[in-house]
């Protein structure tokens, strides 16, 4: 372990967030949380327990929702990331957004993030799911604040607006 006084050893990293190609050097042992907090200010990217339970860090690593707390920043190198803001720049989740917010599934906003980019994984999977299969998928993000009856029927509002467009 380097003393305090010594920089941590840094490597180049190259990915590309949020449809922008970032490259940077990193210290070897950051989180990919911290690096998109910190170096990038994705600051919809919360960083909760760091042990991969709560799900404030959720985002999509090429097509998959990841916990970015349990990977590091360096072994993004190549990978093709999507944070909560990159999500509403698109429009992708505004469905969900915007039933978060008639259902008041909404308060604090610390887990909101990491639920709608759950929610929007589930949703491409499975455009109609059931409430234990809502229930089943978000179980992995934790809420302190709304409880989770909330959450489900906002996930279930956006499926069936999505399902039947105007």
């Amino acid at each position: 372990m380097p003393s305090p006084f010594e920089r941590e050893p840094e490597a180049p990293v190259s990915l590309i967030v949020n449809r922008q190609s970032v490259t940077r050097h990193v210290p070897l042992r950051q989180s990919l949380a911290d690096f998109l907090r910190e170096a990038l200010g994705y600051t919809g990217v919360h960083v909760g327990c760091e042990q991969g339970v709560c799900g404030a860090c959720t985002i999509v690593m090429d097509d998959a929702i990841v916990r970015s707390c349990l990977v590091l920043a360096i072994q993004a190198d190549g990978a093709i990331l999507e944070t909560i803001e990159g999500a509403t720049a698109t429009g992708r989740v505004k469905d969900l957004q915007d039933s978060f917010f008639e259902r008041g599934a909404v308060q604090c906003g610390f887990c909101s993030a990491g639920m709608i980019l759950t929610a929007a994984d589930l949703l491409a999977h499975d455009p109609m799911p059931s409430r234990a299969a809502i229930r089943g998928h978000l179980a992995g993000n934790y809420c302190r604040c709304t409880g989770y009856e909330a959450i489900v029927d906002a996930v279930e509002s956006a499926a069936k607006k999505i399902a039947t467009p105007p």
